[in-house]
């Protein structure tokens, strides 16, 4: 038998998405932002700051609005059953926010600045597909990731002025490397 869901049916399948993947879009994002010492720290604390660079209470409020928005969107697709490319659209996307979560880490913890920019370069790219195939299923989920794409633009330019004004600080703690001394010949 084929039947079509009714209005009611879609609706609450997408509200219990929402109330899944919301969440979970929010409380992995706050896990990825907490490893490592953040902004806080010693070595980004030293860092030379890019003009562009805003008041640090900006990134908790973009982020938190962000992740709500991402998890509204994935929700709309994960409950769009039987639409043709839905599941191809829900793995590009959970590549795409491993490697978004996996930024903050390597930045911050890692202290990789070139590292930290070619995961955002992967970001915006995988980011752009993702909008691409949630555009067939839902094209309303589509909309609801530019903003979040219009952010990892501007956090990609950050990132690499960062890397510009401070190319010693890339790499990890200078304080740990290890100097060699050759004696004799």
């Amino acid at each position: 038998m084929n039947m079509l869901a009714s209005r009611g049916q879609l609706r609450a399948s997408f509200l219990r998405w929402a109330l899944f993947l919301v969440p979970l879009c929010l409380l992995l994002g706050f896990m990825s932002g907490q490893l490592g010492a953040g902004p806080e720290s010693q070595w980004f604390q030293s860092l030379e700051k890019p003009s562009i660079y805003p008041e640090p209470k900006w990134f908790g409020i973009v982020w938190t609005i962000l992740y709500i928005m991402i998890g509204f969107s994935v929700a709309l697709v994960a409950s769009a059953w039987g639409a043709r490319g839905r599941t191809a659209a829900l793995w590009v996307f959970a590549l795409h926010f491993v490697l978004n979560l996996a930024w903050s880490p390597t930045f911050f913890a890692m202290q990789q600045i070139t590292v930290a920019l070619v995961i955002l370069v992967l970001i915006v790219v995988t980011l752009l597909v993702v909008i691409a195939l949630f555009w067939k299923v839902r094209r309303l989920a589509a909309v609801l990731l530019l903003p979040y794409l219009a952010w990892v633009c501007f956090a990609t330019l950050l990132n690499y002025e960062f890397l510009r004004l401070n190319p010693d600080a890339d790499g990890g703690s200078q304080g740990d490397a290890v100097e060699r001394v050759r004696i004799g010949n």
